[in-house]
């Protein structure tokens, strides 16, 4: 099979390797759509510690072409349409027994992240991927490759706004305009909230409001925690989401959260320095400040439900798709900052 093989900063080949030999529980799965991700990019400028060579790719959607004996043909086919759970969670430490599998203790040393004496990765960028049954999830036919392909980006929305808990009428400001700032802007819609989004880009903004935000500023014009506090009433934000990298973003995230309210701090700090907090104000008035990363199996499936029912139609979050062989074209691509989801296809 072909392979998008990462074998040192910014350095990509197209490589022959093996197609994976399915054991008794799993699928043969061919992978159609792969989104590009910030940590893929991230990877590709070197900035990572996962090791490489590595085949990246864990936004990827595909088809079922061989099943194992021991998986059952009442639930799987040849010819699905599926994507797959991809954390490589162990399912047996304690956040796995919990149902917090997206804070498993052995991810960061799986062979996924590091492998020093072979190839890394997730694996959706390579044409073929052997999957456990357990962690497939069915599409209908109807729905694109290219759209099924953001299940796991939408997924980690997901898990992020149901831990908000937002009620009906609350105030959220979503900072950040990127796919997955939008992303947060479409569900907390659907959970009855009015929205605020921050965001220098004006062409952002203006997707923001036709996907559904109330109000949109761009925080480099003023004062914009004086906006946030005059669209709230003088309060702040009931929720704050930031999906920015920023740390300096991170200080302002707390600042437009109101009196009781919560901050999440959805995207990893790039640089990771530390950010100056004003414990005496999380103490005088409930402010909560957490983080919120990947997804759960509970809301990777709330995730396809979502897309395969129509629920949120994530067509202009889609940018633009290139063939598996144009792969430096489409990092390139993805690396400008204007961009939304590039996608990488496979025939």
């Amino acid at each position: 099979m072909k392979a998008i093989v990462e074998t040192g900063v910014k350095q990509l080949e197209i490589q022959e390797l093996p197609t994976p030999v399915i054991e008794k529980d799993e699928v043969l799965m061919k992978v159609r759509a792969n989104g590009l991700c910030t940590n893929d990019i991230r990877d590709y400028l070197g900035d990572t510690v996962y090791s490489f060579p590595r085949v990246g790719g864990h936004e990827f959607s595909g088809e079922v072409v061989e099943i194992g004996s021991d998986v059952n043909p009442e639930h799987f086919q040849v010819g699905d349409h599926v994507v797959k759970y991809i954390i490589p969670a162990c399912g047996e430490c304690h956040y796995c027994k919990i149902g917090r599998e997206n804070l498993c203790v052995e991810v960061a040393s799986s062979p996924t992240f590091q492998k020093p004496d072979g190839i890394s990765g997730f694996f959706g960028m390579a044409q073929y991927i052997a999957v456990k049954s357990r962690d497939l999830y069915k599409y209908p036919k109807d729905v694109p490759f290219t759209h099924s392909a953001f299940t796991e980006p939408l997924a980690c929305v997901v898990n992020s706004v149901e831990r908000a808990k937002i009620l009906f009428g609350q105030d959220v400001v979503v900072i950040g305009g990127g796919v997955m700032g939008l992303m947060h802007v479409m569900l907390s819609k659907l959970q009855g909230a009015r929205v605020i989004v921050s965001e220098p880009n004006g062409e952002r903004r203006a997707l923001a409001e036709k996907l559904g935000a109330d109000v949109t500023f761009d925080p480099t014009q003023g004062d914009a925690v004086a906006f946030v506090k005059s669209q709230t009433e003088g309060r702040g934000a009931d929720v704050v989401f930031n999906t920015t990298a920023l740390p300096v973003i991170a200080q302002q995230a707390m600042d437009f959260t109101a009196t009781g309210g919560q901050t999440f701090v959805f995207s990893s700090l790039h640089p990771n320095d530390p950010v100056p907090t004003n414990m005496g104000a999380i103490h005088s008035y409930e402010k909560v400040i957490t983080g919120t990363v990947s997804p759960t199996i509970r809301t990777f499936y709330r995730s396809v439900q979502l897309i395969a029912k129509g629920l949120v139609d994530i067509t202009p979050l889609l940018d633009k798709t290139f063939d598996y062989k144009d792969a430096v074209d489409a990092f390139e691509y993805a690396l400008r900052p204007e961009t939304l989801k590039t996608i990488i296809t496979f025939d």
